[in-house]
């Protein structure tokens, strides 16, 4: 079964209101929902949903409800997906990427590692986060930022992908780290991804939607929590993670464009949180917020 790819047209601003509405309609559910730049000098930007072909019709009816109310004149348009081996595809182009002391980079550029590099090894596959968005190389940033401020004692990162951000704090401080994702696909990634970088202990990966699982109790509260997900559910869930946040505890949150911060923050500070700093990285922000 191929998959498809269903998209509106709309500037980014656009992009970025139909990303939230989207966000909302499939809430957890297991769509890839993103925005792609088109055109940079006509301000040209698509937002997708992308789906198995037998979904088109039910996920087109509910994209278009969706999106009705805010853009009544917006067309749905599909792209079939070509089947593709996109794991050899993309890391014929995908080079080692450096945030602060952590390399990133594929088994193919292992050589690439230098003495003082805290080298990372992610290959392309199921799971996000290989360190090349803007937001997985700004959550690097920010965790080498918070780790060398102040002591942690242990860490959660909620939506953990590829494992890429609890690995890179194992690596940085020896201290219990949590993973969670909702997808339990990338949670066998995440699994393997530890395992690739010589980590035997220290990392608890489980499966869990949101903080419905006994393993925030037995693990937290946190003193660092990172959440690299998208502004929408980032909001919503600002009251549970707070809650989980140990006193005086950091929070690293990531997944949102430039335009949504705003709302973010508001969230957070509802929540008892206070900003400290902004990483902007193409387009998209790293915020960093800490209890009390």
């Amino acid at each position: 079964m191929s998959e498809i790819r269903l998209y509106v047209t709309s500037t980014e601003k656009g992009a970025a209101q139909i990303l939230d509405i989207l966000s909302e309609v499939f809430g957890e559910e297991d769509y890839a929902i993103a925005t792609t730049e088109v055109d940079e000098k006509k301000d040209i930007w698509e937002a997708s949903v992308y789906l198995m072909r037998d979904e088109e019709e039910v996920v087109r009816d509910r994209m278009a409800a969706g999106i009705r109310h805010a853009f009544p004149d917006a067309a749905i348009e599909r792209e079939v997906i070509p089947d593709i081996d996109w794991i050899a595809k993309s890391l014929e182009g995908l080079k080692p990427v450096r945030a602060g002391r952590f390399l990133v980079h594929g088994s193919h550029d292992r050589g690439k590692v230098k003495a003082n590099d805290i080298a990372i090894e992610i290959d392309a596959g199921q799971a996000f986060g290989t360190g090349h968005h803007g937001t997985t190389a700004g959550c690097l940033e920010m965790i080498e930022e918070v780790l060398r401020a102040r002591p942690v004692r242990n860490a959660l990162d909620l939506g953990t992908g590829s494992g890429v951000l609890a690995i890179a704090v194992r690596k940085l401080r020896p201290v219990p780290v949590l993973a969670t994702d909702i997808d339990p696909v990338a949670v066998r990634v995440a699994k393997e991804n530890v395992r690739r970088n010589g980590i035997a202990s220290g990392i608890r990966l489980e499966t869990a939607p949101g903080f419905h699982s006994p393993a925030f109790r037995q693990e937290g509260p946190f003193d660092l929590i990172i959440a690299n997900i998208l502004a929408r559910p980032l909001m919503k869930m600002a009251p549970q993670l707070a809650a989980h946040l140990a006193p005086g505890g950091s929070v690293i949150l990531s997944g949102i464009l430039a335009e949504q911060r705003w709302k973010v923050l508001a969230a957070y500070n509802g929540a008892s949180l206070r900003h400290v700093r902004t990483i902007w990285r193409n387009g998209w922000v790293t915020i960093h917020l800490r209890h009390g």
